[in-house]
């Protein structure tokens, strides 16, 4: 009696010093006891996998499903650990008798470590005085050690077996709540580690090892039984990969990577470590494209390692957990197998190392950061996958260019779609894929991305939704390693032409353009910016007649108000639109649109829309057929009132008498300014030299052209040197000069012609300007005349006038006729026959003799 209460009190000293800082096994194991209370007191409910001997007391998750590993599980009820049964009596009433450690190895049934103990002349020192805390394998440990290492342990009981007994010992008391996760605790064989993890789900291992049943208190320390016999620890991971030929491949990629160092010091990791037969199954060149980008095989080999040490036995269920690399997998279990993202691929659990565990399996895992585009894609966009490689847009995503791909589902890709034209297919597929790589994180609101194809895609963010047109994305963006992907809800349908454009051609919307037009509102329709528009169809104004139409233009504060309720600022679409409530738009006439969006239709004031999300390049259209009013605006005037009625049916429109609607400023429409900008250049000039025998003879050809804002000025010139042959001009030399200036209206014509004793010397200039036009004509004219009082004049013969307009090869031919002339005789040669193509008009010309000086 007095044993029993002696333990009882050492029992109650400890449960309630630990009910302090309570641990993730104890909250566990008092949820056990709180399910199974109507067995009766100090009775736990444990979980045990059929076809199994593994007993769990289990998590919340795992008691509801009724399964542990994806198995059936079955409940069982024992006594908690430190309690026992009494004959006759219901649950566990008695707290079993305290003893020492070997005493207590007998009491928790660890029958085979107590044996052990005896031989190996353990007992006496766990019998007698101190604090020790015994991780004791149990009977089915034992049994499943290799059967050769039992065998040597057994035949050398006084140094191997008593060596590995020590290796389970440390020298002081722990109790589960006074092991932390990550902890390194000294054992009694050669001060060897023995690491501590201490995970959510209640469980509890050293060196792995799952803690079956623990806190038996002792007199001299306190008693774990434990699911496997422990070996001593001493090699780091990097230590393992060196020495195991098996891994040999993932070890080089290691050291390509630059994570072997990482893998050699202290710290807690998991590695997820794939053979060598792992890698044969990769394409050879997938794995020599991957081995020659440091990136890529960086991103490969994180991600087959976690930060945390992940036992095997610590798992009961699939559970998310982040990869160095940064992205999750999720790690589980079917059975004694562990599976990883779903798949069994554990060939050996829990090759313990000093600084964490490896697992070894036989695929390797590939991140999507290792991955090009096409690659990212899944089952569920194969229809898009099949598309681009048939239409051969492939060859353009090489490994090494940055895209991105905005893969449709595959029920976006309906039979009217793929019955197109395979160029207008592959058109469609080059406008969902962007020149550019641009991850999930990258987009904005507004933002104009680039396609294959040449089109700019604008981006809108939402609440709950973040759309590329017209088409909304659904969950499963993936960042490759040059590139991106996000999977659409619909295929993209880029805008082509403008609100008003759109609505001119539709043809549905000629009422609605002719108000916009009366209003002066159609300018709203072209400019550029970002309007959602519920357009009203011409059947939305069925019933109005003559008279209410001019009502509606005599009051254009009152058709403004009417129309402007029917914009909003921005671009919402019905993907964009948050499913389920009312979303609110504010209008340019100030009042809110109620707009929902149910089972992908949209309603907009209780008003059904049958055509949503035609997209145009200032915004995006949504069709009505009925004229949107809003409810909380009264109407002030009778002949409106009743106009209004006939329009809208599906809200009572309030009257107030007297009440006018407050003038809306047009300050949303945009005034275009046009700037002209004059460019001024200088005239090119062109120079010809020509030698004539005889004296020498300027001839100055030049054409000017000048006008508003450019000048153009073409000059050619003729002279000539001396030569032996002697050319005899008679008469004083003489400058003619002959010009018309043509002004607009009036018309002012000048002919001007000065006789001077210079050399001779004929100048022909045409100018042309534009607004107001100038245009200046010499021409050349040929043969002798008669002045004024009858006296022969001997030069060129004005009556014969030549234009020279719109052909520039005249000049080069006028030019050699009278080089020619000059040959033949001089200025006093006979008139000659003009070029093909020349007007000839004989005109009035006034002579001026020049005063004697």
């Amino acid at each position: 009696m007095h044993q029993l209460f002696a333990a009882t009190f050492v029992l109650v000293a400890f449960y309630s010093l630990g009910r302090v800082d309570c641990s993730a096994y104890d909250k566990i194991v008092s949820h056990s006891r709180i399910r199974a209370r109507k067995e009766g007191p100090n009775v736990c409910a444990l979980q045990q996998v059929m076809g199994t001997k593994k007993k769990y007391f289990s998590t919340c998750r795992n008691w509801y499903k009724g399964t542990i590993c994806g198995k059936k599980a079955v409940v069982l009820y024992e006594c908690c650990p430190g309690y026992m049964k009494l004959e006759g009596m219901r649950g566990c009433p008695a707290v079993a008798p305290i003893d020492n450690v070997y005493g207590t190895l007998g009491l928790v049934k660890a029958t085979a470590t107590q044996r052990y103990a005896d031989i190996s002349q353990l007992r006496e020192e766990i019998e007698g005085r101190g604090s020790f805390t015994m991780f004791a394998p149990s009977n089915e440990a034992w049994e499943q050690l290799d059967s050769g290492v039992r065998s040597a342990l057994e035949s050398n009981v006084n140094i191997e077996l008593y060596n590995a007994l020590h290796f389970h010992m440390v020298n002081r008391r722990l109790l589960t709540k006074d092991m932390k996760n990550d902890m390194t605790i000294t054992s009694m064989y050669n001060d060897l580690g023995l690491y501590i993890n201490h995970y959510s789900n209640g469980i509890v291992t050293v060196n792995c090892a799952r803690i079956l049943h623990g806190n038996q208190v002792a007199t001299n320390g306190v008693v774990h039984v434990i699911d496997r016999v422990i070996s001593a620890v001493g090699s780091t991971i990097k230590e393992v990969l060196d020495i195991n030929d098996d891994l040999s491949t993932f070890n080089g990629a290691v050291l390509a990577s630059g994570m072997m160092d990482k893998l050699g010091q202290p710290g807690h990791y998991t590695l997820f470590a794939p053979t060598n037969e792992a890698f044969n199954k990769l394409s050879p060149d997938y794995l020599k494209r991957i081995m020659e980008d440091k990136a890529v095989i960086a991103a490969l080999v994180k991600y087959h390692l976690l930060n945390s040490v992940q036992c095997s036995e610590a798992i009961m269920a699939g559970s998310v957990y982040e990869t160095a690399e940064g992205t999750n997998i999720q790690i589980g279990c079917d059975g004694d197998s562990l599976t990883v993202n779903g798949i069994k691929m554990v060939l050996k659990k829990d090759i313990v190392t000093s600084n964490g565990v490896i697992h070894l399996i036989d695929q390797v895992l590939i991140p999507d950061s290792a991955k090009d585009g096409i690659e990212l894609m899944g089952d569920s966009h194969r229809t898009f996958h099949d598309m681009v490689s048939e239409l051969g847009l492939a060859a353009a995503l090489g490994p090494k260019t940055e895209y991105t791909l905005l893969a449709p589902i595959d029920d976006a890709f309906t039979k009217e779609v793929l019955s197109k034209d395979q160029t207008l297919l592959r058109y469609i597929l080059e406008n969902h894929i962007l020149k550019l790589k641009v991850t999930l994180s990258e987009l904005y609101n507004g933002q104009q991305l680039e396609t294959l194809a040449g089109k700019l895609l604008r981006v809108f963010i939402y609440r709950t939704a973040a759309c590329i047109e017209n088409a909304c994305m659904v969950r499963g963006s993936k960042e490759g390693s040059h590139s991106a992907l996000h999977v659409l809800r619909s295929l993209i349908k880029p805008a082509e032409k403008t609100m008003y454009q759109y609505l001119v051609s539709d043809g549905r919307f000629k009422i609605f353009l002719s108000l916009m037009e009366i209003a002066g509102l159609t300018d709203l329709l072209k400019q550029e910016g970002s309007y959602t528009i519920f357009a009203p169809t011409d059947e939305a104004f069925d019933g109005l007649t003559r008279e209410d139409f001019e009502l509606l233009k005599n009051d254009l504060n009152a058709l403004r108000i009417i129309l402007l309720y029917h914009f909003s600022n921005g671009i919402f679409i019905n993907g964009g639109l948050e499913g389920g409530v009312t979303n609110l738009l504010k209008t340019l006439q100030g009042n809110n649109l109620q707009v929902k969006s149910v089972n992908n239709s949209i309603h907009v004031n209780s008003v059904d829309v049958p055509d949503s999300d035609l997209m145009a390049t200032n915004g995006v259209i949504h069709v009505v057929k009925n004229v949107l009013y809003p409810a909380d605006l009264p109407v002030g005037r009778q002949d409106l009132l009743v106009l209004l009625k006939k329009l809208i049916k599906y809200i009572h429109i309030k009257y107030v008498s007297g009440f006018t609607y407050t003038e809306i400023p047009i300050t949303f429409l945009k005034r275009i300014i046009t700037t002209t900008h004059y460019i001024e250049t200088v005239p090119n000039v062109t120079t010809v030299t020509r030698y004539i025998d005889g004296e020498p003879t300027l001839t100055k050809i030049t054409k000017v052209i000048e006008g508003d804002p450019t000048y153009t000025k073409i000059t050619r010139v003729t002279e000539s040197e001396p030569k032996v042959t002697e050319v005899v001009i008679k008469g004083e030399p003489v400058i003619t000069t002959f010009t018309r200036v043509i002004e607009g209206d009036p018309k002012v014509t000048t002919l001007t012609k000065v006789i001077e004793g210079e050399p001779l010397v004929r100048k022909i200039t045409r100018v042309i300007e534009e607004d107001p036009s100038y245009t200046k004509v010499t021409r050349v004219i040929e043969g002798g005349t008669v002045d004024a009082d009858g006296k022969t004049f001997t030069g060129p013969d004005f009556s014969k006038i030549t234009t020279i307009h719109g052909n520039p090869n005249l000049i080069d031919q006028e030019s050699e006729r009278i080089t020619k002339i000059i040959r033949e005789g001089g200025r006093f040669a006979a008139a000659r026959k003009a070029p093909a193509g020349m007007r000839r008009r004989a005109r009035p010309v006034r002579r001026h003799h020049k005063p004697a000086q």
